[in-house]
């Protein structure tokens, strides 16, 4: 054997490196850097795996106070316009239960809302106290042009315009089925809604009387 092969051995064995008897080597600094390859691959793995998770949780957070958000732009807001306006006390509430009678179309127009509190319409021949719904029948209201009026006509055309309404006695035989199928239901939804005060008289008829029998079992039916 030469020296100087004996000393390129001996330097190799010195340097930590072992030959295998198929004449491969394998270096001890190799698998080291090899083990901490996949140390900080795994390390990268976690990293990802717990940032995903992070994101996740941030997103449904996000998620949670959108919706509570959404919530109280709905809610809220109408709850903080009710409580500003709590200790006003509505026209309907200072007024009393009106008592059951019949109405000619001179009487009824005297509840508009412009000379009494009290607001009142007629719907298919019934008179409807709709006091409580000031802010939609009042006269800054919507449908203030009803008030005191017969509406009958107007809802069944769904017209707002006072040309819809007339000034004398309206038996709307003049109206379709289809329309008149819309009166009765609106006749309905007042029934349902609002306080049944009475009859709107056609011209020349006499108003009924009505016992405080009566008066007191018709509210009861209605509460």
């Amino acid at each position: 054997m030469a020296a100087g092969d004996g000393d390129v051995n001996l330097g190799t064995l010195g340097s930590g490196s072992e030959s295998s008897s198929d004449g491969s080597s394998e270096s001890p600094s190799g698998a080291g850097a090899a083990a901490e390859g996949g140390g900080w691959s795994a390390a990268a793995l976690a990293l990802l795996t717990g940032g995903g998770e992070m994101l996740l949780n941030v997103a449904l957070v996000a998620l949670v106070l959108l919706g509570a958000y959404r919530l109280w732009v709905r809610w809220g807001r109408r709850g903080l316009g009710a409580g500003a306006g709590a200790g006003e006390e509505s026209p309907a509430a200072s007024l009393p239960r009106m008592k059951k009678r019949d109405f000619s179309l001179e009487q009824l127009r005297q509840y508009d809302g412009s000379r009494t509190p009290r607001i009142l319409l007629a719907v298919n021949g019934k008179v409807f106290d709709v006091t409580k719904g000031s802010k939609f029948y009042g006269p800054a209201g919507p449908y203030g042009i009803f008030a005191g009026r017969d509406a009958s006509r107007g809802l069944a055309t769904f017209c707002l315009d006072k040309d819809a309404l007339k000034d004398e006695y309206d038996d709307l035989s003049d109206l379709n089925a289809v329309q008149m199928e819309s009166v009765r239901e609106w006749e309905m939804q007042f029934k349902e809604k609002y306080d049944y005060v009475g009859r709107l008289l056609k011209p020349g008829e006499e108003p009924s009387e009505y016992t405080d029998e009566e008066d007191t079992k018709d509210h009861n039916k209605q509460d």
